[in-house]
């Protein structure tokens, strides 16, 4: 070797142990912050952020080592994660900014670079104890309940409940309860056992409630007490041994809290005395049917109403005390909250604008942004505005008054007019009794040909109420491309609150292609899988750049019901493009009873080249009783064997009769050599959760360095040489 060769030999090994240091170093500066839980992240990483919204998975595919968008760069690496959500790559900044915390990320990083991860589960009782009230000998009480709850990752497998120990013969189960032996209690739920009290002496009695599972220690034990009386007496209980009234706006009447006073013994329940005690009685006023002149006769009730209304802020608290003739002696309810000061809070969605890339000259392009009151009371605007750029200016339809109340929206539309090239950024700026908000706006000005995308829609789709379980009439949305170059859908999804409550249908998907002058539909639907006020949003992402928020919105309405009841999320999946005779790609569907009674689900009948796949944390096998209040996973997996578009369903039958439930499937089959999990790991559109590669390699800039360093070498080389010539 020569000897400006041997130099040049030497130059690169020195920045080559440079680059492995740096790389070393970030890779350790990330990690040492927080012991992260990759089993916590695996749950994250499934079912989405804590607050509700999308989840990874939705957009990833069930496990990380498909790499689909390039997740596997963010394993073990929090830093890229976060990174992406700053930059809102793929649209991930308004789907995630705020809803996962340091600790969350890193836990997700974890997973990522452990897929493989396993689940188990962890069994609790709560209460720990029942004591029952004295009851006359040969008598029965009440029953009382204790939760046997699964706080684990995996199913707990319930073997058999019994009374065991002690006086045994003095209590019982009874009817009422949820657990039963042989059940299943998916992961973070929880059932319920009811047991009795029905004394042989006159005496205080004990025993316990044994509960064998596959948990580690193999059995829990819930204590029985109670007091066996020769005579009849009465008992006291009440619905409540606390109630905490939250937050209450101060010199503001809070909602009437009701307490139920029950007497659960053999004899009438004369009340002695209904006061309050504690240090700030004087926020409390009672009432109610509950009075000391009026005996509760044995197994009847009354009740005693509470109500707060704080005069300065600050927690209070005092407590509700109940005396009687009961032979378990004197109840006491605990009562607190705080009162706070008015606190008007603006939300805007989103919360960056990204009309993406615009042609010189092309008419304005339109997005709009929601403002929604999340204070306490209502908001006084005093200027909203565009700052930053000419460019973009606030369009027409604004409906942002002067005020906006409690829990209401107002639109904000943006209309940016591409008249100069170059890059374009402002900030929509709204100034109210509220702090001050601002809305990132981005965008590409090009003299080159590019799409244009365009929804119908702006602001919120409010869908009509509709009945828990059922689902609203469609709602269609068309995206229109103007422009003069064909654009791609690279993220459609639908996150918030509660997405799971909506669904996606039409013609438009991730991946698809709009040309010039066409379009395509977006069908959106309203299930609601509870009462109540619903919401989401959903997110559409093309290729130029361009994101677009729209706000859903729905009340459900619940109705008494015997029909079985099952809510599965989502409601249909493209399964993307998987490779013929490479690994199947995998979907977790998510199976919940949201109902008041036990599902019976008696198979899984698959069409198309998708069947069920199984672990350890997915449904039991078919047949099996699905608990009311729980859920499992359906794990379906896509494994063609013919080329071009695939379609089918799985079609799961209730034992009730004519009741089903079907998920439809989709998914393209390509004769590429590699394996489908390489094949999956080319989708690097970004959108969703993704990973998705970007300018900001942290080996870009040493590979820079590197360059240089060897370009200065040949040129000091060569005039060596030249000198040496002479």
């Amino acid at each position: 070797m020569t000897r400006p060769h041997l130099r040049l030999f030497r130059l690169l090994r020195q920045l080559r142990a440079i680059s492995i240091y740096a790389i070393l170093g970030f890779s350790c500066s990330t990690q040492l912050a927080h012991a992260a839980n990759a089993l916590n992240g695996k749950n994250l990483f499934l079912n989405g952020p804590v607050s509700g919204g999308v989840s990874c998975a939705s957009c990833h595919g069930p496990s990380p080592a498909n790499n689909v968008n390039g997740i596997l760069a963010a394993a073990n690496n929090p830093a890229v994660i976060s990174s992406a959500f700053a930059q809102n790559l793929g649209g991930m900044g308004s789907l995630f900014n705020g809803k996962f915390s340091a600790s969350e990320i890193a836990d997700l990083a974890a997973f990522i670079g452990n897929p493989s991860v396993t689940a188990a589960p962890a069994a609790s009782v709560s209460p720990p104890s029942l004591t029952f009230a004295g009851t006359t000998v040969g008598q029965t009480s009440g029953a009382l309940e204790a939760t046997l709850s699964n706080n684990g990752t995996a199913s707990l497998n319930v073997g058999t409940i019994s009374i065991a120990g002690g006086a045994a013969a003095d209590f019982l189960l009874v009817a009422g309860g949820s657990c039963a032996n042989g059940s299943i209690v998916a992961a973070s739920s929880s059932c319920t056992i009811h047991a009795a009290f029905r004394p042989t002496v006159a005496a205080a009695r004990s025993s316990s409630v044994s509960i064998t599972h596959n948990a580690t220690g193999g059995v829990s034990t819930i204590a029985l007490n109670g007091t066996g009386n020769a005579v009849p007496q009465a008992s006291i209980a009440t619905s409540a041994s606390s109630v905490n009234f939250g937050a209450v706006l101060i010199n503001t009447s809070s909602s009437v809290q009701f307490i139920t006073v029950s007497n659960s013994g053999q004899a009438a329940l004369n009340l002695t005395g209904i006061t309050l005690g504690g240090a700030n009685t004087g926020v409390f006023t009672l009432g109610g049917s509950c009075s000391t002149q009026t005996p509760v006769t044995a197994g009847g009730s009354c009740t005693v109403t509470v109500q707060a209304k704080p005069t300065v802020a600050g927690n209070f608290t005092a407590s509700l005390n109940l005396a009687s003739n009961a032979s378990n002696g004197a109840a006491s309810i605990s009562l607190s909250g705080s009162g706070s000061t008015p606190a008007p809070a603006i939300l805007a969605n989103p919360t960056a604008v990204a009309f993406g890339t615009q042609s010189i000259g092309s008419t304005p392009a339109n997005q709009t942004v929601t403002l929604t009151n999340s204070g306490n009371v209502a908001v006084n605007f005093t200027s909203i505005a565009v700052t930053g750029s000419a460019a973009v200016a606030i369009g027409a339809g604004n409906s942002c008054g002067t005020t906006l109340a409690v829990g209401a929206h107002c639109a904000v539309p943006l209309a940016l007019t591409p008249t100069t090239e170059g890059n374009v950024a402002a900030n929509l700026v709204i100034s109210s009794s509220a702090a001050t908000v601002q809305v990132g706006i981005t965008a590409i000005v090009t003299a080159k040909a590019t799409a244009k995308p365009e929804l119908s829609d702006s602001g919120t789709i409010a869908f009509a109420d509709t009945q828990v379980g059922k689902s609203s009439a469609a709602h269609t949305t068309t995206l229109s491309n103007s422009g003069t170059t064909a654009l791609k859908i690279t993220s459609l999804v639908v996150s918030g609150s509660q997405p799971g409550d909506f669904i996606l249908g039409g013609t438009c998907s991730a991946n698809a292609t709009v040309s010039p002058a066409s379009n395509c539909t977006i069908e959106t639907s309203f299930k609601p899988s509870a009462a109540g006020a619903r919401s989401g949003s959903l997110l559409l992402v093309t290729d130029g750049g361009a994101q677009f928020n729209l706000n859903l919105a729905g009340n459900g309405i619940a109705v008494v019901t015997t029909a079985p009841t099952l809510s599965i999320s989502p409601q249909a999946f493209d399964f993307g493009t998987s490779a013929i005779g490479g690994a199947p790609l995998s979907k977790r569907f998510s199976l919940s009873n949201t109902g008041n009674s036990a599902v019976s689900l008696v198979s899984a009948t698959f069409s198309g080249p998708f069947s069920a796949g199984s672990d350890a944390t997915t449904c039991p096998a078919f047949p099996f009783a699905l608990l009311a209040g729980t859920s499992c996973d359906l794990l379906v997996q896509y494994a063609p064997t013919v080329a071009g578009t695939s379609n089918g369903n799985v079609v799961i039958q209730s034992s009730a009769a004519a009741t089903s439930w079907t998920i439809s499937f989709t998914g393209t089959a390509s004769q590429a050599s590699q394996p489908a999990s390489s094949n999956a790991a080319q989708n690097t559109g970004g959108g969703g959760c993704s990973a998705a590669k970007s300018g900001n390699d942290p080996l870009l800039v040493l590979m820079v360095f590197m360059a240089a360093a060897v370009l200065v070498w040949r040129r000091r080389q060569s005039r060596h040489d030249g000198k040496s010539s002479r």
